[in-house]
């Protein structure tokens, strides 16, 4: 999810949420390789010290292991080839669309039910911003996490391993959590609301500061404000993240297969083995795509919001148009019968 600009007054939920979910599939779909790259680096667990750990992985049977951003993307290309970078897109960007839609569709109505029944005057307050946007987050991941359990898996295959959308569903329900294995890492995303709820508080906050009065953005101003705010909701969420995709993957092989049951268990398990540092790992990647994202997408849903305000004042004035101009080949009509009435009387 993503944080929102303050929505143009005119335009309904659902042009809100299609230019949102219009933003955010462009923006990831810019981005993607980054999207992979960060996700293997969180998932990747250093193994404890043994008395083979000289061997190459490839002996050991061991999971590829990335030093840094640059490293995976090298790695990756190498191993599967510049499609590597693109495993699981297709699912990543319905996820993107539906996500998005559903957030900014919810917080655009549960912000309009709050204004109308505030009895508080002037806009909200950071605070309610906080919880409106943290609200409209939890009702869209019930609805759209299963989305995100497949793309993470289908992300984090190796390539020999690699199966279409529907195959890896099915792999995760015949796990040992069944259908509800289609949830895992609920718990964790609902606390993950803060995120896009940070970000969305912080875009008002500055952008209220930097651009008082302002409603319609330039690009570039869009792009920076975004790009801030979420560079901060990833710094202080950066953890929680980490423990969830820990939990969507597939289990570490020191495991044996055991999953992860709650996101305590996979940061202690991280710390145990990494110290603190490692949950903060892939941060790099995932800030450098928040950034990307953020900025691509506050900038393109401006314009979008825009383009949709105008398409729907166009088909509006057409429609107008249309009724006068029935409405005046009526009067015509009942002009010509009254007329030709008359002269059958005379």
């Amino acid at each position: 999810m993503v944080a929102q600009s303050k929505p143009v007054a005119t335009l309904s939920p659902w042009g809100r949420a299609m230019a949102g979910a219009s933003g955010a599939v462009l923006a990831n779909a810019l981005v993607y390789p980054l999207d992979i790259v960060k996700t293997r680096l969180q998932v990747q667990v250093k193994a404890r010290p043994s008395p083979t750990a000289s061997d190459p992985p490839s002996s050991l049977g061991e999971e590829m292991h990335y030093t840094s951003t640059w490293d995976a993307i090298s790695k990756i290309v190498a191993e599967e080839g510049l499609s590597g970078l693109y495993a699981g897109m297709n699912a990543s960007l319905v996820g993107v669309a539906s996500t998005n839609f559903a957030y900014f569709y919810w917080y655009s109505i549960v912000r309009t039910l709050y204004v109308k029944t505030s009895k508080v005057a002037g806009p909200p307050s950071t605070f309610v911003e906080l919880s409106l946007g943290a609200t409209a987050g939890a009702i869209a991941q019930l609805f759209t996490i299963p989305v995100a359990v497949v793309t993470t898996r289908q992300q984090t295959q190796h390539k020999c391993e690699r199966k279409g959308f529907f195959e890896t569903a099915r792999e995760v329900i015949d796990g040992d959590d069944g259908f509800f294995g289609l949830w895992r890492g609920l718990k964790a995303s609902l606390v993950l609301v803060v995120n896009p709820a940070i970000t969305y508080g912080a875009y008002e906050r500055l952008k209220d500061s930097l651009f008082p009065g302002k409603k319609n953005l330039r690009p570039w101003e869009a792009f920076v404000l975004g790009s801030m705010s979420k560079a901060l909701a990833t710094i202080v969420t950066q953890p929680l993240i980490v423990a969830k995709v820990g939990l969507q993957s597939r289990p570490p092989r020191e495991r044996q297969g055991r999953p992860f049951s709650t996101f305590g268990e996979v940061m202690k398990f991280i710390v145990d083995r990494e110290g603190p540092s490692g949950l903060f790992k892939g941060i790099g990647p995932q800030i450098l795509k928040g950034l990307l994202v953020q900025g691509i997408l506050m900038m393109s849903k401006e314009r979008m919001e825009l383009m949709l305000l105008l398409f729907m004042r166009y088909i509006k004035t057409m429609h107008v148009s249309h009724l006068n101009k029935l409405s005046a080949s009526r009067s015509q009509v009942v002009q010509h019968v009254a007329q030709t009435k008359l002269l059958m009387q005379r």
